[in-house]
């Protein structure tokens, strides 16, 4: 059997440039776009180590970190059944099924569904936009994508607070207009936040993505990384972005 023959209509194969690795993608639903893959290139799972992602859409932050990492499983939790889909058949298709579990359930559920203190690492791209703000998708795969309409920022925090061993760590890329919401939050749930790197799209830009570490029962101590820059000018990446993206 084909790769292409694992697809349904206006579903596509993309390459990962990483371990010969594919996914599958409906481009008029959602794709992932860079936030997935810098946070996969921020996050750290070491080896013998359990991660969960939630809401894993397609799947592409668990099966890029099965390629960077040492981590011994990967679990992705993913609501929309399509996507959940998608991500099951991209990680048969390239063979990871003993190293990546993708779970059809809710992050509100998380908890229940694997039980507490279950991962030593949380990875999430939530949705960044409160309400109905920016709300312009008729398209429902991406507004619940991009909108807080089935989960919350305190939904996925509470929740991973549950989910976390003790020092375990939780990764997230979000946006900077919600960084002080994000630190208030993420220490009165007692994830620490440890380690964070701003992302510009040009050195002389604001940042537009926000990198963060958090430690649950962890110290207070911030490190601020060096910032991250995308382009080095129109449509070339500088070489950070590169190595990340593996080319």
């Amino acid at each position: 059997m084909t790769m292409e023959n694992n697809l349904k209509p206006e579903e596509r194969l993309d390459e990962l440039h990483r371990n010969g690795y594919f996914i599958i993608q409906n481009p008029k639903k959602f794709c992932f776009g860079m936030d997935a893959v810098l946070l996969s290139g921020f996050a750290r799972v070491k080896q013998g180590e359990k991660a969960l992602d939630l809401g894993t859409g397609t799947g592409i932050i668990p099966i890029l970190l099965e390629a960077k990492t040492e981590g011994e499983h990967f679990t992705g939790l993913e609501i929309q059944e399509e996507s959940a889909d998608m991500a099951s058949r991209s990680v048969a298709l390239n063979h990871l099924q003993d190293r990546i579990d993708i779970v059809t359930g809710d992050i509100k559920d998380a908890s229940v569904l694997f039980g507490a203190s279950s991962f030593d690492v949380v990875t999430t791209n939530p949705p960044y936009m409160i309400g109905d703000h920016g709300l312009s998708s008729s398209n429902q795969a991406k507004a619940i994508a991009r909108h807080e309409i089935l989960c919350t920022l305190e939904d996925v925090l509470l929740e991973s607070a549950k989910l976390l061993r003790p020092k375990g760590r939780f990764y997230m890329v979000h946006r900077p207009f919600r960084l002080a919401e994000i630190m208030s939050k993420m220490t009165a749930l007692g994830i620490e936040p440890k380690r964070m790197q701003l992302v510009y799209p040009f050195v002389d830009r604001e940042p537009n993505m926000v990198l963060i570490e958090g430690l649950l029962g962890g110290n207070s101590r911030l490190t601020v990384e060096k910032p991250l820059i995308v382009y080095k000018e129109k449509g070339v990446y500088t070489d950070e972005i590169y190595d990340i993206y593996g080319y």
